[in-house]
């Protein structure tokens, strides 16, 4: 739950790296190249280290993690050209476009404020169309003495805006960016880009999921308008495999039967997509299409040590599909993860997901999906085969 707002704001500044670019899972390919040369491996592990640090300090990090037979100063030079290559694959995270979009179309004025060099803010940005026009301040790293957790470079991008601190919201990702926006007496929003790590940001004003979760009017903003029925229609996304036994408390605990896919192959789509419950539509490769909500995360009341892939196929089937195939059509989301004080909370909660999808499903908007060729090329080459 969101504390009680205190003040409405003018003006968003938002930070880049892991709050609107999904930076880190560049930054993770390319370490992981870089440390195999040393034969050393990249598990992940070390991210909460180097999330809103300032290039060195990420660098100096992961010097010291690792033990590495060079400087930071060296490390850094050498992974710089390999990770600049890698600019142009770095994708928006999920409601980071609409939102710029949003409050560039209500003349909201937006800053952004990294602890990155400004060329390669503007090197980034420059990979995704219109970003560059809905800034009108950009302050780089290398424009303060002092990057974040100093509140120094928020202090000068509400200069930039010639707005009060007061009056400005900062959204973050990283525990340095939050300490540096409280710091210049904004308003903060985290968004925590490394997993299970909300509890740590307590001194924030509201933690979320996602940027699909940030709702605008609690600020005193203009509300986005592109919910239809509770549900938030998002750019259709595919994910198939074969049907796995889960963790067998579906049917059993629960009493509703997940078509569980395996996480393995698909660990850049879960970390691209926030966990959270989905709906779409479902195509079984001897049986046909179905609706589907689904969710992706860690399950917080059962805390699953990965994130996992549990579909709920919205349709009586009289037996077990194991192994089968199962092609998924992702049109939608419904809301994000949450824990519940109880089973009873969880499993009545999971029940109205499905009457929202169910219902959602037949509007045009989304029963179009039903027909994608994704969907049913699993159904022709299996009859093809038989």
């Amino acid at each position: 739950m969101a504390k009680p707002l205190k003040k409405l704001v003018s003006c968003v500044i938002l930070d880049l790296d892991g709050t609107l670019l999904n930076t880190d899972g560049v930054v993770s390919e390319v370490l992981k190249g870089f440390l195999a040369k040393y034969g050393k491996q990249w598990d992940g592990r070390e991210a909460q280290r180097i999330v809103g640090k300032t290039p060195l300090e990420a660098a100096a990090a992961v010097v010291e993690e690792y033990g590495l037979p060079c400087g930071k100063e060296e490390f850094l030079a050498e992974l710089h050209p390999v990770f600049y290559a890698q600019l142009c694959n770095i994708k928006p995270l999920p409601g980071a476009s609409r939102l710029l979009k949003h409050l560039s179309g209500h003349g909201v004025p937006m800053a952004l404020a990294s602890n990155s060099p400004r060329g390669s803010i503007e090197s980034k940005i420059s990979y995704h169309q219109g970003w560059k026009d809905y800034f009108s301040a950009i302050v780089g790293g290398d424009e303060v003495t002092a990057g974040k957790p100093s509140p120094e470079i928020f202090l000068e991008a509400a200069k930039r805006l010639n707005r009060e601190p007061s009056s400005c919201l900062v959204i973050e990702d990283s525990m340095p960016g939050v300490t540096a926006g409280k710091a210049a007496g904004m308003e903060v929003v985290a968004v925590p880009s490394v997993p299970k790590q909300a509890h740590l940001y307590t001194s924030a004003e509201e933690v979320m999921n996602s940027l699909l979760d940030l709702q605008p009017e609690k600020w005193g903003l203009p509300p986005f308008q592109d919910w239809i029925e509770g549900t938030l229609p998002t750019e259709p996304w595919y994910i198939s495999g074969p049907v796995i036994k889960g963790f067998g408390r579906g049917s059993k605990v629960l009493g509703i039967p997940t078509a569980n896919l395996s996480p393995k192959g698909h660990s850049s789509l879960l970390s691209e997509h926030p966990s959270g419950v989905y709906f779409g539509w479902a195509g079984l490769s001897t049986r046909g299409v179905y609706k589907m909500v689904m969710s992706i995360g860690w399950n917080p009341y059962f805390n699953n040590a990965e994130k996992t892939i549990e579909p709920w196929l919205l349709h009586e089937f009289t037996e077990d599909f194991y192994g089968e195939e199962l092609r998924l059509v992702i049109v939608g989301y419904l809301r994000p993860e949450v824990n519940f004080p109880s089973l009873e909370s969880l499993i009545a909660k999971i029940h109205e997901d499905k009457r929202i999808a169910e219902r959602a499903l037949d509007l045009p908007l989304y029963s179009k999906h039903k027909d994608d060729p994704y969907l049913s090329s699993s159904l022709h080459s299996e009859s093809n085969h038989s």
